[in-house]
């Protein structure tokens, strides 16, 4: 499919960093079927394994931009942590995509959806360590999803202990019992399903509808010397997120997603939240608002979105106690309505 660019840039090409995720799929897909080539684009994607390593090569000129959780923009941009630099988010890339699956050690019959959890760990937890679930980043989507899901029945974060891990590493963690869950984007909960040794007790639109998922991240030095370049850039993303959206496209995603510098997943497994029906492990669901890629309302970055991770954070004590700054600093509207007029041009 992909035709490496013959364009030049006296800047250099982006630098344009992604998790392997079912999720990065605006990025594959733009690089696979030539959009950023047709936009006159030199992108070149690096993969990671996790966030923390997405943060620390923005932080340290690295990247130009990547596909990121939405908390990664507040740390850096806010200095929540040591690090702290001028970063962006000029489009929501999609909405949900996660999922929080269980160990097939804890019974679904005990448990459901989550409303049995409380008496199931209070009469029947006989492990020597605390109940373990994970989430990818501290500043995660993850975390904030898994808080609310916790406090929704009845727990609180005295119940359970949440640890961070890297996305690629929750399922093989999850089958050898170090933790019994997770919260985390696909295909890691299919693959888990799948695999006979998780279940899922609810997907994110269930817990959160309309929940803001990953985002493009961009570097505040690459905003300042290469605006128009950053403008192209969105145009060509939201080009390749309506592809996403496309049933027609479908099999196509699927077949760009399997490839091994993507997810690097089975189709089996791709196809389990991509296809018309997601396998939770107990019983099958409709797959309809699981990933939402193409939209005003799902694309434009706006401080309704910044909000809800915002206060999702704060509610689950990710924040550490200092004040953020205006979220229109970070949430870049023009950027992504420049875009949406370039295209219309």
């Amino acid at each position: 499919m992909r035709s490496e660019s013959s364009n030049s840039n006296p800047f250099g090409p982006i630098r344009l960093g992604y998790v392997p995720l079912l999720d990065c799929a605006p990025l594959a897909v733009a690089r696979e079927t030539g959009i950023f080539e047709r936009y006159g684009l030199d992108v070149r994607l690096q993969s990671a394994l996790g966030w923390a390593t997405i943060r620390d090569r923005l932080f340290y000129g690295e990247l130009d931009a990547a596909q990121s959780i939405s908390g990664i923009a507040f740390a850096l941009g806010f200095g929540l942590t040591d690090l702290r630099c001028e970063v962006c988010v000029p489009l929501i890339l999609n909405l949900h995509s996660s999922a929080i699956t269980l160990s097939t050690r804890l019974p679904y019959d005990m448990i459901g959806n989550g409303t049995g959890l409380k008496s199931y760990l209070a009469r029947h937890w006989k492990n020597d360590r605390p109940f373990t679930l994970a989430a990818s980043h501290r500043f995660s989507s993850h975390g904030v999803l898994l808080h609310q899901w916790i406090k929704r029945h009845g727990l609180s974060d005295a119940d359970v202990e949440v640890i961070i891990l890297p996305p690629p590493l929750m399922p093989r963690h999850l089958e050898e019992g170090h933790i019994d869950g997770f919260c985390v984007a696909e295909p890691y909960n299919s693959e888990a399903i799948l695999g006979g040794y998780g279940w899922c007790p609810a997907i994110s639109s269930d817990l959160s509808f309309g929940h803001p998922e990953k985002v493009l991240l961009v570097a505040g030095d690459f905003i300042q010397k290469r605006k128009a370049d950053s403008i192209t850039l969105v145009a060509a993303l939201l080009e390749a997120c309506k592809r996403c959206d496309e049933s027609e496209f479908r099999n196509d995603l699927i077949d760009i997603l399997a490839m091994p510098e993507y997810t690097g997943a089975s189709r089996e497994v791709l196809e389990n939240s991509l296809g018309p029906s997601f396998n939770t492990g107990v019983t099958k669901v409709p797959t309809e608002g699981f990933h939402m890629f193409h939209g005003d309302r799902v694309n434009r970055p706006s401080t309704d979105k910044a909000s809800w991770m915002l206060a999702g954070l704060r509610a689950a004590e990710s924040l550490p106690e200092s004040s953020c700054g205006p979220l229109s600093r970070l949430y870049r509207e023009d950027i992504y309505m420049s875009a949406i007029n370039s295209r219309a041009v």
